[in-house]
């Protein structure tokens, strides 16, 4: 049994590429991205049908099974990896802090002024009152919200989730503005 070794990488990086892809559109489909979605879809299919056929076509290689799984496994890390710094969509964040201390009156104010919209509550917990924020952010900034907020109080129990539909309030009346320039700017344009 002969290695080739061209074969073999070309197996591992066209899988690469399909999963990559296939990862990246579910996510899109899932954001409801409705014109992109499709499109990465035509190209990952291609991408599948032409990896498959060299894998099934060479089945007699171990070797090219392998790789096929091995480019898929890259594949996904790689398309979660680019999922991340591409960061769509929204979060909305549930904090919840013991109300008898400094922090629960400065953490509101301070994201406030960082652009966060903040809705606070009071609750009761096992041990006494608690202050319960509700804070919706872009998912580009959830990480620098996270150490906003154990920065100021590190025992703060943090809950995030993806809102799937947002409307009214002072978000999407932020939102809404920002597109209106962006329209602005492109039909100056």
């Amino acid at each position: 049994m002969q290695i080739d070794l061209q074969m073999l990488a070309m197996i591992f990086f066209i899988n690469l590429a399909y999963v990559t892809l296939n990862t990246l559109r579910f996510l899109l489909t899932m954001k409801g991205y409705r014109v992109i979605a499709p499109l990465v879809s035509t190209i990952e299919i291609t991408i599948y049908i032409l990896g498959l056929s060299l894998v099934l076509d060479r089945l007699d290689n171990p070797l090219n099974l392998l790789f096929y799984a091995l480019g898929y496994a890259a594949g996904v890390s790689i398309g979660i990896k680019i999922e991340d710094k591409l960061a769509l969509g929204y979060t909305m964040v549930t904090v919840i802090l013991p109300s008898n201390t400094d922090e629960e009156k400065s953490l509101p104010k301070i994201l406030r002024q960082e652009g966060y919209g903040v809705t606070q509550s009071y609750g009761e917990g096992l041990e006494g009152p608690r202050l319960i924020l509700e804070i919706l952010s872009q998912r580009k900034s959830e990480k620098k919200l996270y150490q906003t907020i154990k920065s100021v109080e590190e025992r703060a129990f943090i809950i995030s989730y993806e809102p799937k539909y947002i409307s009214g309030g002072f978000w999407t009346k932020k939102i809404s503005r920002r597109e209106q320039k962006i329209n602005q700017k492109n039909n100056n344009q």
